[in-house]
């Protein structure tokens, strides 16, 4: 079996508030995109043995991966102790703000329900995917999300239209839990906005940018130099970073904008033109 685990982009992230427990309660408009990795899901004979491979060797194996996480849960949930091989092809660079993982993780449990044909709920399998990670939930509904509490609270939804979005992220990523550890006490840049941008229907705005920006300052610059450019509707950060997005006016070259923010911003960006699904 075949599957296909697409990354997201955050059209909006806004950061409630610290909860009691030290997370955050946070209100996110999220969307899949074209760009995705792919799994391939077999059988195995060896009893309950869960081999799990991947091309990207800056990834953790083993246990620490969270497709094998999410086998593992589903195997416990369903009482199913059939091998499994798994092999996991990457295109979604990681600690990009992309939810690479997490979606590898979500696709891992609904291609297993398939495979076995369990049968599992909706409402089960977000179940599972919350115990994986807070992100992955969001990938089990196939379709744009508002996602509110940690981001497992799920209400899907549609976008006016389909966008053209072109990903920009430079050689370096940004840690999650350490964008959210600085967001309270971080400071705005002189010279970038971060006021909310509103395009095509939609609210642009991630709160995050704030702590990654006063410490990634190329992203900053990233982030202002596309909203300067007359093709592009409008420009963020996508969750914690690294990557940066622009959203494509109609009909405009977003090849010709990538090769031009490689020749004027950074020479290594990898950049990536997607649809929103």
């Amino acid at each position: 079996m075949q599957l296909y685990a697409p990354a997201k982009i955050n059209l909006s992230f806004e950061i409630k508030g610290r909860r009691e427990d030290g997370f955050h309660e946070i209100e996110t408009l999220m969307a899949p995109i074209s760009l995705a990795d792919s799994l391939t899901i077999e059988r195995n004979s060896d009893h309950e043995a869960i081999q799990f491979s991947c091309d990207d060797p800056a990834l953790p194996g083993g246990e620490d991966n969270l497709v094998v996480r999410a086998a593992r849960l589903f195997q416990k949930a369903t009482r199913i102790a059939t091998g499994l091989k798994i092999t996991l092809v990457k295109n979604i660079p990681h600690g990009a703000g992309l939810g690479g993982g997490s979606s590898d993780a979500a696709t891992t449990l609904l291609g297993l329900n398939e495979l076995f044909g369990t049968r599992l709920e909706q409402n089960d399998l977000f179940k599972l995917a919350a115990q994986v990670g807070s992100d992955v939930p969001f990938f089990i509904v196939g379709s744009a999300a508002i996602c509110r509490g940690g981001g497992e609270l799920v209400q899907p939804t549609t976008l006016p239209g389909t966008f053209t979005v072109l990903l920009l992220k430079p050689d370096f990523g940004v840690p999650t839990p350490w964008a959210y550890e600085r967001w309270k006490n971080s400071r705005e840049l002189p010279g970038v906005s971060y006021a909310l941008q509103k395009f095509s229907g939609v609210r642009f705005v991630n709160d995050l940018e704030r702590p990654v920006f006063e410490k990634f300052i190329l992203l900053g610059y990233l982030k202002t130099w596309l909203c300067s450019q007359p093709e592009v509707g409008a420009a963020l950060m996508s969750g914690s970073g690294s990557t940066v997005f622009a959203v494509m006016r109609k009909d405009a070259a977003a090849e010709k904008l990538a090769a031009r923010a490689r020749d004027d911003v950074d020479a290594t960006l990898w950049t990536r033109v997607c649809e929103t699904g």
